[in-house]
């Protein structure tokens, strides 16, 4: 069964919205009715809910004008097609609407057999590109024709540390690869499921070709089972720039490539012949994705943001250990170690050598615990100076207990320490909140500039910590005050509306009237005195 594409359908009046709804035959035009909206605020919260391959919207609206809800969905879905009608047959509307991408200008009135045109046409259109993202045979000619095999193999080596320093220009002239001096970041690419070696070319391939930060160089390689990102910046103060480009393309990816994508982002260095360093950083970030939930952008200096933290060791089993102890759940801890003790017992390995994988797993405790600030003795024993050998326990059953209850409490302190940072960080917020709220440009952004954290990583923080996104709680802020006022005031709306951070009266009404039920009007009246 072909799936069939969704539509939002977006106008004031209702009586339109529903001679739409009726007249147009959805399925047999290969579309599906996803929702309505009666305005364009509405209309932005369903996008961001339903994501609809086609919004069909009018132009003159209440609140948020169609134009300006097309301008806001262009980077929000940029798959999308957009539609948009007007009653006024004016020619900057048309010029204004080709500007936002718009497919399609529809005059009213609106006719059903003008519209189920318009339809069929995107419908094709959608089809065309969905054919060409599922046509990777192509994709992959068109990369193998594009990057000769030792342009590869270089940036390979590069990012593994294989070619000495001094050599690294030398190289680079040798295969035509342009490494212009300066700032330089890696990252890691790496597919939602496993086994998609094929489509590894159209993932290098895309990001090629909608990578769009102004004053940044993108280099792509096939790297390992995965793509791995060279990006020359002008500045490492750039970096968040770049992690919000890079969930910009994840959000992409799935309209145009079908697929979910994981980015691990290393720490900006000072030229490309330090890349080794910075892929290393973005392939601990990588291995945090199954502790991150939805997250498909982790930036390593987020997550570990002292250096120090992270482990020299480069094994996988010890990274995946270190994640799991400073971000992971108890039986996460639990299942890791016992793994670890697993692995001695089924190579029926030497005292020796027990010992010596014995000692590589507290090691690599011992060294977490100092990176972290962690009250050693508290985690190790009174007196603890790492001299533990196996033979000190019993069983490997006593060693493996040991070591677990070791892990746990490791655990716990860093989860006490874990949970007062974001504590303190969100407490930080909600008092930049509380003295900004009247300020109508107050953002997600700007908050974020004064934390000095990537929006991402703070919006997933702030809504954990409060179950509340930034914008519901500045809004439930602003409501609040707003309330107050009413209340103990006799202040005109519209400068109550102006303290509270809205800069049109009407809006304001509406939000509050979505609020609390009833106008403001209505609300001071019906207060006792």
């Amino acid at each position: 069964m072909v799936e069939e594409y969704r539509v939002l359908l977006v106008d004031d009046e209702e009586e339109i919205r529903e001679g739409i709804r009726v007249k147009i035959d959805w399925g047999g035009l290969g579309f599906a009715l996803a929702g309505t909206a009666g305005n364009g605020v509405d209309a932005l919260e369903l996008c961001e809910q339903l994501r609809p391959d086609v919004v069909l919207t009018d132009i003159k609206m209440p609140y948020l004008d169609g134009l300006e809800l097309c301008r806001r969905l262009k980077p929000l879905l940029p798959a999308s097609k957009l539609v948009v009608f007007s009653g006024f047959d004016e020619f900057e509307y048309a010029r204004q609407a080709v500007g936002m991408n718009v497919s399609e200008y529809i005059l009213k009135p609106i006719n059903a057999p003008e519209l189920s045109g318009v339809l069929t046409r995107l419908r094709e259109q959608l089809d065309r590109e969905r054919m060409e993202r599922r046509d990777i045979e192509s994709l992959r000619r068109r990369y193998e024709e594009s990057l000769p095999v030792l342009r590869e193999l270089f940036y390979t080596r590069l990012l593994d540390g294989r070619i000495p320093p001094e050599q690294v220009r030398e190289r680079a002239a040798r295969y035509e690869v342009e490494l212009a001096p300066g700032c330089w970041t890696a990252a890691l690419v790496l597919a939602g499921s496993s086994g998609e070696e094929l489509l590894l070319p159209s993932i290098q391939a895309f990001f090629q070709a909608h990578f769009a930060l102004e004053g940044c160089a993108l280099r792509t390689a096939l790297y390992n089972e995965t793509v791995a990102l060279l990006v020359h910046m002008e500045d490492g103060e750039r970096i968040y720039d770049l992690t919000e480009e890079l969930g910009r393309l994840c959000v992409l990816a799935v309209s145009l490539l079908g697929m979910t994508l994981f980015v691990g982002v290393g720490r900006p260095c000072p030229g490309p012949e330090r890349l080794p360093d910075s892929m290393e950083g973005a392939a601990a970030a990588a291995e945090y994705r199954v502790l991150m939930g939805t997250e498909q952008v982790l930036y390593i200096g987020d997550l570990e943001p002292d250096r120090s933290a992270a482990l020299t060791l480069d094994e996988a089993d010890q990274r995946a250990l270190s994640a799991a102890v400073k971000l992971g759940s108890r039986e996460q801890v639990t299942e890791l170690v016992r793994r670890q003790v697993g692995r001695v017992r089924e190579a029926r390995l030497s005292l020796a050598q027990s010992h010596l994988f014995f000692l590589e797993v507290l090691t690599a405790l011992t060294r977490l615990a100092r990176a972290s600030g962690a009250d050693v003795e508290g985690v190790f024993g009174s007196g603890f100076t790492g001299r533990v050998a196996i033979t000190d326990f019993r069983s490997l059953d006593e060693l493996e207990e040991w070591l677990l209850d070791r892990a746990l409490r490791l655990w716990e302190q860093l989860s006490r320490q874990r949970s007062d940072s974001a504590w303190k960080t969100v407490e930080q917020a909600k008092g930049f909140i509380a003295e900004h709220y009247g300020d109508s440009e107050l953002s997600v952004e700007t908050l974020c500039a004064r934390l000095h954290l990537s929006p991402a990583y703070f919006s997933t923080l702030f809504k954990r910590e409060t179950q509340k996104s930034f914008t519901a709680y500045v809004t439930e802020v602003r409501m609040e005050h707003a309330a107050r006022l009413l209340r103990e005031t006799d202040e005109k709306t519209y400068l109550i509306a102006e303290q509270t951070g809205y800069a049109d009266p009407n809006y304001f009404s509406y939000v509050f009237k979505k609020h609390f039920g009833l106008p403001p009007s209505k609300f001071r009246a019906g207060q006792p005195g």
